[in-house]
């Protein structure tokens, strides 16, 4: 039996369950599609691990574990053909059969309803409507038959007309007798028809659409099978490359691993007898002992008597430490539980290993410190008796040139007789007005010196808990110190001294050991030569710029057009906020920094700087256009695609100059680049460039970071350089033919982030020729060696723009 069993309840309930099936499969589908995409998503995040693994620098050496990774690599990437083959499988066959099989179950319902329907019909007309139609003529008759026979009794009665009443009479009896016939047949046909119609037409109709579901439940089972087959991970090929990634695993050998990683001893610290070629009389490996350093030694006794100690109850107490826990871990390993589970003491034994360090460690310097101190005492008990030996013959200060060496120590220490302290910091870059002085012998300790890298570590910072304003302004704007020693500069009876002689103001003592070329301390031996004077190009005074209307707002103050006095040529005027802490005022005045060091047409020009008092003031050119991306909104129903592309190659040349300057600007976009007459565009907001020598800065944190214009390995690894300008200038082009669209519309940055992880790139703007979106594709490349220099760049746009 099937579904022709029950005639009444058959058909409603198939058409409820092809409808339920259609949607399962449509589920299916869904499912296989899915599937399919995550797969070759899955492989080519497989093959684009691999490929970037790959483009590393190779190993120094190889040992067991660079032999199984690299392994590992291989078989990965093989693993990751494995899988876009799968999927490529799974679309071209059982997603492929299963969209045929939607098609055919959706015209086998049709089909069904339409042969149901036909079937039902002829049924109706047989048993229903013909006979319906008899029985209403049958009725008729009948009653024009009754009427006929009426009308002969009354003929006959009256005498008149009986045999005209007897042919109607007769006319219409025959009517109903041939109709009565018909009706009959008719009935007999309609039993006949509805009896076939219940044992065999209706049935044979249901059983063969079972027949048909029944096949496509078999089609749909083998396609399920094939695509269990395809997806699984235990094919043959998927188990090999396991196979073969856990037979790398087990090939690695700690105890082969460093073999090949052995140091050749480190060759022996000895006194370089060279260093005695051009002195008098000093012996090597020994210590001198006289009257101008019977003091200082002293002093080096007791410092490295009170080190000793120190580093001796250290030790003790990291030997203690060391112990604990090394008992603990012997414990861990012997219980039962924990026994198999290495990896939970992994941290236990790292502290281990750290403490072991730290007692080597300060085992090491009890060996060095008792080494000199023996050195010293031997030396001392030597010399008890007898007077210290006179001093060699003292020499200028011009001739005895002595090197004072590498800061060590970046404060300097300053006291008046109440023992008040000053910390006292200069940061360069927010003093770069302040005069410099050279040390002995040439080198040069600066706080701001001309020409320095931006982002060098500075020598100096600034930061005073108490500050006298003359001190401050006089002794800063005097004079710069190395501070490879302390330097003590005290007030007593008021008069400020080093040592010695003493002045009643402090441009008086610095005049005098300038002028005499005295030693600021004998222990420190720092000398006064060569004040260097203060770049006044630059510098202008608050009163040089009136200002005028208001501009806008930058991210450190407002910003003003202005006007020179000297020569009423009009500027911009960049204003600096009076309540910002000392580091964003710093931050302010590096854009001054790196400006200064620019002159390029497509590059903003900086005028000077106002420093003296609050507010700081950058002064720049002005350029009448505005910024680039207001121009493109309001503009963009007048531009030519021409003329964007123009705004492109002058681009492209102000950042080839940046690049050939190993600037990197790091916040390239339409919105910090301005339009200047003639419709030059020129690079500008310079607030979050760097300079350096390697061309490659490195930062931490994504706080005010435009996750937009800004490169993958700038947002994962915070390694800006000009690799990572030219990402931003593809972001800058799509901008420009857009129009001052946002990029990545419709997306949060988080989103717009997670999509260049996965391969998206932006399509190309509809003003945008196919060679400028080329171009942009070249800059979005993920690896930062693949993209084209900007000197490249230039070249190629100068090349559409000829077009």
């Amino acid at each position: 039996m099937g579904f022709g069993r029950d005639l009444r309840n058959s058909h409603e309930g198939l058409l409820k369950l092809q409808d339920w099936e259609l949607k399962l499969l449509e589920t299916v589908k869904r499912f296989m599609t899915l599937r399919v995409k995550s797969d070759k998503e899955y492989a080519a995040l497989l093959l684009s691990m691999t490929q970037q693994t790959e483009k590393q620098e190779a190993a120094d050496y190889v040992s067991t574990v660079s032999k199984s990774w690299s392994q590992v690599i291989r078989q990965t990437e093989a693993l990751g053909r494995v899988m876009r083959s799968h999927a490529d499988d799974l679309n071209s066959g059982p997603l492929h059969r299963l969209a045929t099989l939607i098609r055919d179950k959706q015209q086998v319902k049709k089909s069904y309803q339409s042969l149901h329907q036909q079937l039902e019909s002829h049924n109706h007309k047989v048993t229903r409507s013909d006979l319906d139609k008899l029985k209403a003529t049958y009725r008729q008759l009948s009653r024009d038959a009754n009427n006929a026979k009426e009308k002969y009794r009354e003929a006959l009665a009256k005498g008149r007309e009986a045999e005209r009443a007897r042919e109607r009479y007769d006319k219409a009896t025959a009517k109903l007798h041939n109709l009565h016939n018909q009706y009959v047949l008719a009935v007999c046909g309609a039993r006949t028809q509805q009896d076939e119609h219940r044992r065999r037409a209706a049935p044979a109709l249901l059983d063969a659409l079972q027949r048909m579901q029944e096949d496509m439940t078999l089609a749909l089972k083998s396609i399920l099978e094939e695509y269990c087959e395809i997806s699984s991970l235990l094919t043959e090929e998927i188990v090999k490359v396991h196979q073969e990634i856990s037979a790398a695993v087990q090939q690695i050998d700690p105890l082969a691993e460093y073999q090949h990683f052995i140091d050749t001893p480190e060759a022996s610290v000895e006194f370089d007898a060279c260093l005695l070629e051009e002195t008098d009389n000093l012996p090597a490996n020994e210590i001198l002992w006289n009257t101008l350093t019977a003091d200082s030694l002293q002093a080096m006794l007791s410092s490295a008597t009170e080190e000793l100690v120190l580093t001796q109850q250290n030790l003790r107490t990291k030997e203690a430490l060391a112990d604990d826990l090394d008992t603990k871990i012997q414990t861990s390993q012997q219980s039962p539980e924990r026994k198999s589970d290495c990896v939970l003491l992994l941290s236990q034994k790292l502290s281990l290993l750290e403490l072991h360090h730290a007692v080597q460690s300060l085992r090491s310097s009890e060996a060095r410190l008792a080494s000199q101190k023996s050195l010293l005492d031997a030396k001392m008990a030597d010399a008890a008796s007898p007077p210290p030996p006179p001093p060699p013959p003292v020499l200028p200060y011009e001739d005895d040139a002595r090197s004072i060496g590498s800061t060590v120590n970046n404060s300097l220490s300053i006291s008046d007789s109440r023992f008040i302290w000053y910390q006292i910091n200069i940061p360069p870059e927010s003093l770069p007005w302040l005069p410099l002085l050279s040390l002995v012998d040439g080198k040069m300790i600066s706080v701001y010196p001309k020409g320095q890298p931006a982002g060098m570590s500075p020598l100096f910072q600034v930061s005073c808990k108490t500050m006298i304003s003359e001190f401050f302004n006089s002794f800063l704007k005097s004079v710069c110190l190395s501070l490879s020693l302390s330097v003590s500069l005290s007030l007593r009876q008021s008069q400020y001294r080093f040592e010695g002689t003493g002045f009643s103001t402090i441009p008086q003592l610095i005049e005098h050991h300038f002028s005499t070329k005295q030693v600021i301390t004998k222990k420190s031996g720092v000398v006064l030569l060569n004040p260097v004077v203060k770049d006044k190009k630059w510098i202008l005074n608050h009163e040089d710029v009136v200002l005028g209307e208001l501009l806008g707002k930058g991210n450190f103050g407002e910003v003003f057009k202005g006007t020179l006095q000297r020569d009423r040529t009009p500027v911009a005027v960049k204003t600096c906020k009076e309540d910002l802490p000392p580091e964003l005022k710093i931050r302010f005045l590096s854009e001054a920094r790196i400006l200064k060091q620019y002159d390029h047409p497509n590059i903003v020009k900086l005028i000077g700087v106002c420093t003296q008092r609050q507010p700081i003031y950058i002064v720049m050119e002005l350029v009448p256009g505005g910024d680039f991306l207001s121009f493109l909104r309001k503009k963009k129903d007048e531009l030519k695609t021409k003329q964007l592309v123009r705004f492109s190659v002058d681009a492209a040349a102000g950042m080839a100059y940046l690049e050939s300057k190993n600037c990197i600007h790091r916040d390239l976009a339409a919105r910090n680049c301005l339009v200047g007459e003639g419709s030059v565009l020129k690079i500008s907001d310079f607030g979050m460039s760097r300079q350096e020598d390697d061309g490659i800065y490195s930062s931490s944190g994504l706080k005010q970071i435009p996750i937009k214009w800004t490169a993958p390995e700038a947002l994962n690894y915070g390694r800006y350089s000009s690799e990572s300008d030219v990402w931003s200038y593809g972001i800058l082009l799509w901008e420009t033919f857009s129009l001052g669209v946002c990029p990545y519309p419709g997306m949060t940055n988080q989103q717009a982030r997670e999509q260049v992880e996965k391969g998206y790139r932006m399509a190309c703007p509809q003003r945008c020729p196919d060679d400028v979106y080329k171009v942009m594709q070249r800059c979005w490349q993920y690896n930062p060696e693949d993209r084209p220099k900007f000197s490249e760049l230039q070249r190629d746009l100068a090349a559409i723009k000829k077009k």
